[in-house]
């Protein structure tokens, strides 16, 4: 594959790093050298009828999911929940579609062409072990209290300060990040197809729109099982024929040996306390960090990915739902991961001040460089879905926590539940509008993952901090879950805004920086909830059942449906298999 003649000659070294690029965000306290996100114009895909057609197609089965999935819609719990009806496979591969966004495609291969393999600590370290936490300890409390959200868990275990509190935190992450996601949309099509941004952002907009007003979580979810396939469908063909313009595996690792040294074809070399590596974190952040506060503090309590779960038809099966997903979420970091790494071969001066294309470029440009048409449809259909995969999550967990632990618990209390089915429609509209407005904050960050573990450090971990202090230990007291939370998400701001970005402390790149503020946020609100609960009175022990390890709820005893007591679906075996099996996966990558 010959490079394109409009991109720059070989570089020379970056001047900050020997091993690679500098960060894509630029250094604490100076400007961003590459300005906002953005896609190179001279990625504009060759597309024919064939590809809208493909595209067409899609949409047409979207619609036709939503319009299947209302005639199911009679309660609020079937418009929130699905009834909590759906099987586990189903709800297994719609947390994994709702977590396999745009962003984190496109975040993931930028991360890979700026990091290299540093990339797969983000599914072995920093998912697998949390979705396995997820199924065994906290689902049996989440499904077993009966709860309909995240935030409601804490308003059972704590008080409505927390409650509210946390509502309104979360609330406010996921219309953030459902902007991401239509940001990043708008942006790619417009580079790619040569759409204006708005009709981009309409167009989009209004198929999640439609979809989840129309069959609330039901039509979100099987829509996201089928995007799930779809992104599957595009990203196959990009690896296979991207691996092979470079000479396959080996061919890859010996050019990146070469040019970017032999740490960036490894997982953990270079990352030892006081070295110098381009991700700015050693193996202390990186499993402190990554592998526990941010990994558990986004998988354990972001409500998007945690309503899939609680949506199914038993304990089992909503225990089985993070499982099932782990599996092919240990696989997929070769997806994105290496059409990055060809990409930095390719375009070996990716990302830096002298190139026209940047990190978040990798996957188009292989895109419009390696696949023909049809194929090329399939590709640009699966970015659309997985944009509107991320987005709809997003604003189906929304809609379910503004409605039931927001309006109906504190505003409108005590109406028809129909009349909360009619809201949840309408805030779904007014939630799809707020993301068009937030959307635009992303444009800071040249590194869109960079951005997204930003707000995850914001809102996920301070969370997790009260939800597993508050489980594991029974005298925490009511008024600690607010405090801690509250202490909790200041402190990973004040970390980021201000000792960060203005350069009070010197830390290395966003990534390295975010996991120190995932750190301070866990830290702070740990420290504070332990302090307020030695003053303040705990919760009565007859009020903790079901909420704290050690007890039961009628809930948690349910026994297994026919077929679920089968030894391979045992939620133990399926989740100590994950954590072997992404254990097992570093090996070739560890030396």
């Amino acid at each position: 594959m010959q490079t394109p003649t409009h991109l720059p000659a070989p570089p020379t070294p970056h001047p900050t790093s020997p091993a690679g690029p500098a960060d894509a965000a630029g250094s604490a306290g100076s400007p961003d050298p590459l300005g906002p996100f953005h896609l190179a114009a001279e990625l504009r895909l060759p597309t024919n009828w064939l590809d809208y057609l493909i595209l067409g197609i899609y949409f047409v089965v979207v619609l036709g999911i939503g319009f299947a999935a209302r005639r199911s819609v009679k309660t609020s719990l079937d418009f929130f929940l699905s009834g909590r009806s759906l099987p586990a496979w189903v709800t297994g591969l719609a947390f994994i579609a709702a977590n396999l966004g745009a962003t984190e495609i496109l975040g993931m291969a930028a991360n890979s062409a700026q990091y290299g393999v540093y990339t797969t600590h983000w599914y072995w370290i920093g998912a697998i072990p949390a979705m396995v936490f997820l199924g065994l300890v906290m689902m049996p409390f989440y499904y077993g209290s009966k709860v309909r959200s995240v935030p409601e868990f804490l308003l059972l275990r704590f008080d409505k300060g927390a409650h509210l509190l946390s509502a309104v935190l979360f609330a406010c992450a996921a219309i953030l990040i459902a902007g991401v996601n239509l940001y990043a949309l708008a942006i790619v099509v417009e580079a790619l197809l040569g759409w204006p941004q708005w009709v981009a952002i309409v167009v989009a907009g209004f198929f999640v729109l439609a979809y989840i007003t129309l069959g609330g979580l039901s039509s979100a979810i099987y829509n996201e099982v089928l995007q799930f396939f779809v992104i599957l469908a595009a990203l196959i063909p990009i690896t296979v024929l991207a691996l092979r313009s470079v000479g396959g595996w080996n061919g890859l690792s010996a050019s990146l040996t070469e040019s970017r040294g032999a740490d960036f074809m490894t997982s953990w070399g270079g990352t030892g306390i006081g070295s110098d590596n381009p991700l700015g974190a050693n193996w202390l952040t990186i499993v402190l960090g990554l592998g526990f506060v941010l990994s558990f503090g986004y998988w354990t309590t972001n409500f998007a990915e945690v309503q899939r779960a609680l949506s199914a038809k038993n304990l089992s099966a909503a225990q089985r739902t993070p499982l099932i997903a782990a599996y092919p979420k240990i696989f997929i970091v070769f997806l994105v991961m290496i059409p990055g790494l060809v990409a930095a071969v390719l375009v070996p001066q990716i990302g830096t001040a002298g190139s026209d294309l940047q990190y978040n470029d990798a996957i188009p440009y292989l895109m419009a460089q390696l696949l023909p048409n049809g194929v090329l449809g399939i590709a640009v259909t699966g970015l659309l879905a997985a944009f509107m995969a991320g987005m709809a999550a997003n604003i189906s967990s929304f809609n379910t926590v503004f409605t039931t632990d927001i309006w109906a618990r504190y505003v409108v209390k005590g109406r028809e539940d129909g009349y909360y089915v009619r809201f949840g429609r309408l805030i779904t509209v007014i939630g799809v509008m707020a993301s068009i407005g937030t959307a635009f904050l992303a444009s800071s960050f040249s590194n869109i993952m960079s951005y997204l573990q930003t707000l995850f450090s914001f809102f996920n971990v301070p969370m997790f901090v009260v939800f597993i202090i508050g489980m594991f230990w029974k005298r925490a007291s009511m008024k600690s879950g607010f405090w801690g939370l509250l202490a909790g998400t200041t402190a990973a701001m004040v970390n980021y805004f201000v000792l960060y970005e203005r350069g009070i402390v010197d830390i290395p790149s966003d990534q390295g920086a975010n996991f120190v503020s995932a750190i301070a946020g866990f830290v702070a609100g740990a420290v504070v909830m332990v302090a307020v609960s030695l003053f303040t009175a705990p919760k009565p022990a007859e009020d903790l059942q079901g909420l704290v390890y050690g007890t039961t709820s009628p809930g948690m005893a349910e026994p297994p449906a026919e077929g679920d007591d089968a030894w391979y679906r045992r939620p133990a075996l399926l989740g100590w298999g994950a954590v072997i099996l992404a254990a097992a996966c570093y090996i070739p990558f560890s030396f």
